[in-house]
């Protein structure tokens, strides 16, 4: 959720004035300068420490626990090693542990090892201590790797992928970590011979709670983290390289449908497409992307969305490696202006991102030959298609206002022969002190509508509108105050982004308050929540009014409680409902293989298809098993219900997603995906006919073999089926067999 603030209402100003009255700077200990040591010998990445050269390296213990007890005694020791040779830097992590056996790990594909005991490296390269790299490794070698930023607290990416080795080996004692990461994979100052960066070693330790054991203590009543930071220096002359990765992509697939159903299968034609990425470090802060005939076809099936009941489009997070690569560097304060999902059949792009001092900067251009948009309204949203090619361009100024803030200007544009959106936006931040922040941005957008979106979806010729908001949030140990505004007008549209409603004006106040406990409780930590929101349509018209509240409890197992309630006064198409919801949420992991989730909501709730108050139940449930270090299981299940105010049913919904992972090792996985939707329809319950029977049905087997993120095979089938009142079972209706093939050569 994000929140936002505006000088024109009076509690507001009230707040503001709160906020500006106490707002007083932090006073940190010193940063402790490690010098990090220099050793011209390369390492055999495999888990073991035991080059000679080690002994000379940089020694860093991980001395302080950060949870759940603030600057704590870690209750293990870690012992962590760094040293560069001028083209790479290396990190050795000697984790000792009294019960091996106890150990967390699993093999895993890159960037999903979060549960796992993993070692760390957070490194600031611009020591701007605005944005850092975060390494993570488990004790098997399996790889995560993320993009973080820090102008409103922590927040990662984890859609960065970089390429670097790493390994990992369990042992009596515990675990050994290496790492091995190429200093061309990651930008810093071009212009300095000596550079100091930022730097956190850290070590996440699972068990009946989540330990968090680092090389420095971090202050609670400090919002942000990079600011914290320890500083590594002798970093010196490190040696240059021309960074050019060069990708060529080959893709062969066979699409199968069938004309009717039940019917037959019409098999398709082989289609065999080649494709060429390039990716240069221009200088050591700045990258080139270029991408010819790219494959961006969606190797692993999206975790699916119930989409019964619902008047606003499901958001999918983006997976390609071409919008991947320097995605933050497009991102501004408050609004998605760029989400690449829209771009979905591109043929060009080429994307320009870098830093130099305090100054960010990103440029990417694309052409697009399955254009689709988004048409919000204060009532609901949804997808369309342009039905035509567009050429697409996004531009990006970002400056550091010294150690206070950011300031911001962004761009999209995206044309054909007679359409066009345009969208300008400021935006930016301040830090009154180390716990207190305005965010704000400001945006306008131009549109000429095409004759067919005139025709097909009753736009008319032009739009023109602004949007504009603002944040401001106190951040303390104990406990945060936020309040905010938000202003979107009618006619906004952002055609490369994701504004999914408009037509509104939107004022909210909360805050809460969190008591910590000690690590042995039965209870760890607990908080509440509260907020109020109020929401009108530009005309001046009210939309919504809401409160919210809610405990949280955090305790053993490594579990979490959340209850709460929200009463809700909402307006849909001229008439207001009343509806209170009543929710709670838990996880937990009894064993160390095996994640448990739960949700469940009872609730009065708007039937926005027939247009009245009905009585809804929800659930969702999902468990994730590591039956052992190869076999792991991950299925999720939701449930809803909808009763109308006579007592009668109006639908039955459930949705199954399972997948079963066979790791053979660390590079090499089978995965099975199977998707199953099945809404019963009360046929009677429905002023407007609809069929009793709606269930979807999708299937996916891979096979893939990873080297690292750019170099990789894949070998598949997916199909997809359905049923309705026409047929007697679910009917396949689409089916294809893929392969691709990439392989990532690095001058």
């Amino acid at each position: 959720m994000q929140y936002f603030i505006t000088i024109k209402k009076p509690l507001t100003l009230l707040l503001l004035s709160f906020f500006l009255l106490f707002n007083s700077f932090c006073v940190f200990a010193e940063k402790e300068q490690v010098s990090l040591a220099r050793i011209n010998q390369n390492i055999s990445v495999d888990g073991v420490l035991d080059e000679a050269h080690w002994k000379k390296a940089t020694y860093v213990p991980l001395l302080v626990q950060d949870e759940p007890n603030e600057r704590g005694t870690p209750p293990v020791k870690t012992d962590a090693y760094m040293y560069e040779d001028g083209t790479n830097l290396y990190v050795g992590f000697i984790a000792y542990d009294p019960e091996p056996e106890q150990i967390r790990a699993s093999l895993r594909d890159r960037d999903t090892l979060w549960q796992d005991d993993t070692a760390i490296l957070v490194i600031d390269t611009f020591n701007d201590e605005r944005s850092g790299y975060e390494f993570f490794v488990n004790p098997l070698g399996a790889q995560g790797d993320l993009r973080m930023s820090d102008t409103d607290g922590w927040q990662s990416d984890p859609s960065w992928n970089a390429i670097w080795d790493s390994a990992g080996k369990i042992t009596d004692e515990g675990y050994v970590v290496e790492m091995r990461i190429p200093f061309k994979a990651l930008r810093f100052p071009e212009d300095k011979k000596d550079l100091t960066w930022g730097f956190l070693l850290m070590r996440n330790y699972p068990r009946d709670v989540l330990y968090q054991i680092s090389n420095m203590g971090f202050d609670r009543d400090v919002k942000c983290s990079l600011c914290q930071f320890d500083k590594l220096t002798g970093l010196s002359e490190i040696e240059s390289s021309k960074n050019v990765q060069l990708t060529p992509t080959l893709t062969a697939l066979r699409h199968d449908d069938k004309a009717q159903l039940p019917g037959d299968w019409e098999n398709g034609n082989i289609d065999t497409e080649a494709g060429l990425d390039l990716r240069w470090g221009i200088t050591k802060d700045a990258v080139l992307n270029a991408t010819i005939n790219p494959d961006f076809s969606q190797v692993e099936t999206d975790s699916l969305e119930l989409d019964v009941n619902t008047t606003y489009s499901i958001y999918y997070a983006e997976k390609r490696p071409f919008f991947l690569d320097g995605a933050s560097y497009f991102k501004s304060s408050l609004f998605e202006l760029l989400y690449t999902r829209t771009i979905a059949e591109p043929t060009l792009g080429a994307k320009l991102t870098g830093k130099t001092d305090g100054h960010s900067y990103a440029l990417m251009l694309a052409d697009d030959e399955n254009s689709n948009i988004l048409l919000p309204s204060n009532q609901g949203s949804g997808f369309a298609s342009l039905n035509e090619k567009t050429r697409a361009a996004v531009g990006r100024y970002q400056y550091d206002l010294g150690d206070q803030g950011t300031l911001g200007v962004s761009s999209t544009h995206r044309q054909s022969d007679n359409y066009r959106n345009t969208v300008l936006s400021v935006d930016g931040s301040y830090w009154f002190n180390q716990s207190d922040t305005l965010l704000y941005q400001v945006s306008s957008a131009d549109t000429r509508n095409s004759d067919f979106l005139v025709d097909n979806y009753g736009l008319s010729k032009t739009q023109s509108d602004q949007a504009y908001a603002i944040e401001l949030t106190r951040d303390k140990r104990d406990y945060k105050l936020y309040t905010s505004y938000e202003n979107i007008g009618e006619d906004y549209r952002t055609d490369l982004g994701y504004q999914a409603k408009v037509d509104y004006e939107k004022v909210l106040i909360g805050g809460g308050q969190t008591w910590y406990r000690d690590e042995l409780d039965l209870i760890t930590s607990w908080s509440y929540e509260a907020d109020w929101d109020k929401t009108w349509s530009q005309s001046g018209d009210l939309l919504e009014e809401e409160y919210e509240g809610f405990l949280s409890f955090k305790g053993q197992k490594q579990s979490l409680f959340n209850i709460g309630f929200i009463h809700r006064k909402e307006s849909y198409y001229d008439e207001f409902y009343n509806q209170n919801i009543g929710y709670l949420y838990t996880s937990l992991k009894p064993t160390k293989d095996l994640n448990l989730s739960f949700y469940l909501e009872y609730a009065s709730r708007i039937d926005y298809t027939n247009l009245e108050l009905g009585d809804v139940i929800n659930t969702q449930t999902q468990a994730v098993w590591d039956i052992n270090d190869h076999w792991q299981v991950d299925i999720r299940h939701s449930y809803s219900k909808l009763d109308n105010p006579r007592d009668d049913r109006v639908y039955t919904a459930n949705l199954v997603d399972f997948r079963l992972h066979y790791k053979f090792n660390m590079r090499s996985m089978l995965k099975l995906i199977l998707q199953v939707e099945d809404i019963d329809r009360n046929k009677d319950a429905y002023f407007y006919q609809v069929s009793k029977t709606n269930k979807d049905y999708g299937s996916q087997l891979v096979y893939s073999y990873k080297i690292n993120a750019q170099t990789l095979f894949y070998l598949g089938y997916s199909d997809r089926g359905y049923q309705d009142d026409t047929l007697e079972n679910i009917e396949r209706d689409q089916r294809t067999f893929f392969t691709k093939v990439s392989y990532a050569w690095q001058l």
